[in-house]
């Protein structure tokens, strides 16, 4: 059955059409994978003798476990915004390419941090590990998922009179904060000068309102254009003003996520409730972040001196000395955390008499940072204290000669509270995760304004929940749903579901 509309694409697949708990694949999806895995990792150790050791062979396992998804999603059996496609995209990448780069490029952490006698038995060891978190995930994600069909049982739609009245009066609002913000530095140059983090230390409470125009505004946008086509000329267009507002309203901080999350929230509410995207141009769409992730991190570190970066690959290469902000760094920094969490479990392995547990606390540090000191006077401490230890021994925190601000992603903080059996356990609860928001999106009907949200859930709690670590989960959830949220209940009129068209049941 051809299915056009993404909305029914995943409530077909909810149903279990499209195989979503591994039920209905297609034979030749497991086996094209398992080939393409195991060509690649045979064909290794024949360019290069860093290949010619054992790790290659969990990691083979890893890249079969999320590239049966990732093959789905490139074939189109799974809907471009589906949670397990993305996912599974990116998950190749960060459990088996990564690692694979890893080794290749001979680059590991930095900073001060002694090299392992091996990374490549550090990464094996990982990549065991990542295996049971894997199985654990995609049995538990089956578990809610699974073939049991659950339905909204009431359709929101925007209320246009109330919209007219709230969008006004919360893009004012949000504009004259932005304003206000750019005044206290002195303008917009005095923004972008400012190469101190610490001057925006109390700040959050006003980005929150201030740097949410860009979305309001798309929020405003779609829901004027539903039950209209335009062109994606028109479309275009409107991402390319987008793009501009994100920059005005937070990017020029310096802040690459916050773009990049922003604009996939976007274009994926238009795929949602507008018009459905072409494949071929969300590749265009992840090109263009990457290239703007690269390029940007120049501004991040050097402010206005980082335009030079676009005028010849010599400075370039300049700025890369001077920065590190790499291709290489991209791809395994800001899109991986192989090497951090290989080392941490190297060190819980050998020098577990050395290092303490956090058990839990860096968690409980996570939810502290939204309650205020005058209600919670003590304040847990963050996974500073176990990172710094872990990396630099025991007693380097206390010290204060060495902090470590890595980011470790779920494995590697799971490690630093429980150790290793925590990774298997941290991985089940992100299948259930991503298994319920697939059955939620499933459960929409078409057109329900509810679907806005989405592509922001599927970003932060698969994307963001995977790679960052909890403090950071949620503030962006905090920070950049909390308010679009606030108005799209506003602005809704809740009804009684409007039944589904009769060919999803045929």
């Amino acid at each position: 059955m051809h299915i056009s509309n993404p909305v029914l694409m995943l409530q077909d697949s909810v149903l279990g059409r499209r195989g979503v708990s591994g039920h209905r694949l297609r034979p030749g999806s497991s086996l094209f994978t398992a080939l393409t895995i195991l060509v690649i990792c045979t064909g290794l150790p024949l360019t290069s003798e860093r290949f010619a050791h054992w790790f290659l062979w969990p990691l083979a396992v890893c890249g079969f476990l999320v590239g049966i998804d990732a093959l789905r999603w490139l074939r189109g059996e799974l809907d471009l915004f589906d949670p397990f496609g993305i996912v599974g995209v990116f998950s190749l990448h960060f459990f088996f390419l990564a690692p694979l780069l890893h080794v290749y490029w001979d680059k590991y952490l930095t900073g001060g941090i002694a090299r392992l006698p091996d990374w490549r038995d550090a990464l094996g060891s990982m990549a065991i590990l990542n295996v049971c978190g894997l199985v654990a995930c995609k049995l538990c994600r089956s578990l809610v998922a699974g073939h049991t069909p659950y339905f909204a049982k009431t359709y929101w739609t925007v209320n246009s009179s109330r919209l007219k009245l709230v969008a006004p009066v919360a893009l004012t609002f949000s504009a004259c904060l932005q304003a206000y913000v750019y005044a206290r530095f002195g303008g917009v140059t005095g923004y972008v000068d400012q190469d101190n983090p610490a001057a925006f230390a109390g700040m959050g409470s006003i980005f929150i309102f201030s740097e949410c125009f860009p979305i309001l505004a798309a929020f405003t946008a779609i829901a004027f254009l539903r039950g209209r086509r335009p062109s994606w000329f028109q479309l275009g267009c409107g991402l390319a003003v987008m793009f501009a507002l994100l920059m005005y309203f937070g990017g020029l901080r310096g802040s690459r996520g916050q773009t990049v999350a922003m604009l996939f929230w976007i274009v994926g509410a238009i795929h949602l409730l507008i018009r459905p995207v072409p494949a071929k141009l969300l590749y265009l769409g992840a090109a263009f972040i990457g290239t703007f992730m690269y390029f940007y991190a120049f501004y991040k570190d050097l402010g206005k001196e980082s335009v030079q970066a676009l005028s010849s690959s010599s400075a370039r290469a300049r700025m890369e000395q001077k920065t590190g902000r790499t291709v290489d760094a991209l791809l395994l920094g800001d899109f991986g955390r192989s090497d951090v969490q290989a080392f941490i479990l190297f060190r819980e392995r050998n020098d577990s008499t050395e290092l303490h547990y956090a058990h839990g606390r860096t968690y409980m540090a996570s939810i502290a940072q939204f309650i205020p000191r005058s209600i919670l006077p003590w304040q847990p401490e963050s996974k500073l204290r176990e990172g710094t230890e872990v990396q630099f021994g025991t007693g380097s925190y206390a010290s204060g000669i060495f902090w470590s601000t890595k980011v470790y992603g779920l494995a590697g903080e799971a490690m630093l509270n429980f150790g290793p059996c925590a990774v298997p356990v941290v991985y089940a609860v992100f299948g259930l995760l991503v298994g319920w928001l697939k059955r939620i999106m499933g459960s929409f009907s078409p057109g329900d304004i509810r679907l806005f949200l989405m592509p922001f859930f599927v970003w932060t709690l698969c994307m963001t929940a995977l790679i960052d670590d909890s403090d950071q989960l949620l503030v962006a959830l905090v920070k950049y749903g909390m308010v679009p949220a606030a108005i799209l209940f506003l602005c809704s009129t809740r009804s009684r579901r409007i039944p589904f068209p009769a060919p999803v049941f045929a």
